[in-house]
């Protein structure tokens, strides 16, 4: 058997392979159940959920989000509007544009 001959064989099987492992998987979608249509528990199941059981009713002793770093700095301004901080803080000033740098003449001779 020459090799093409035996490259078309190899890739006519491996197609074959293919096309049966696709019929089955669509046989097996065809007969597979539906799902059941999901119901909340009822009150009276006593189910609940799980829920956390670290949970405690006294209050934190410490404020949310962790205690103030030391060397926390304000903001020179608080936004508690609808402004924007363009609003508020103006503009810098731009720089300056600069000349340009002195182009050297070219030599007479």
């Amino acid at each position: 058997m020459s090799p093409d001959a035996e490259l078309m064989l190899i890739f006519g099987v491996l197609h074959l392979f293919a096309v049966a492992f696709g019929v089955l998987l669509f046989v097996m979608f065809l007969r597979s159940e539906a799902t059941r249509q999901w119901k909340p528990p009822e009150d009276d199941d006593g189910g609940g959920g799980g829920g956390n059981d670290r949970r405690t009713d006294k209050p934190k002793s410490s404020p949310p989000g962790g205690i103030p770093l030391l060397d926390a700095v304000s903001p020179r301004e608080r936004l508690r509007g609808h402004e924007r901080l363009r609003d508020v803080r103006p503009r810098p000033t731009r720089r300056p544009a600069r000349e340009p740098a002195p182009q050297p003449r070219p030599a007479r001779r």
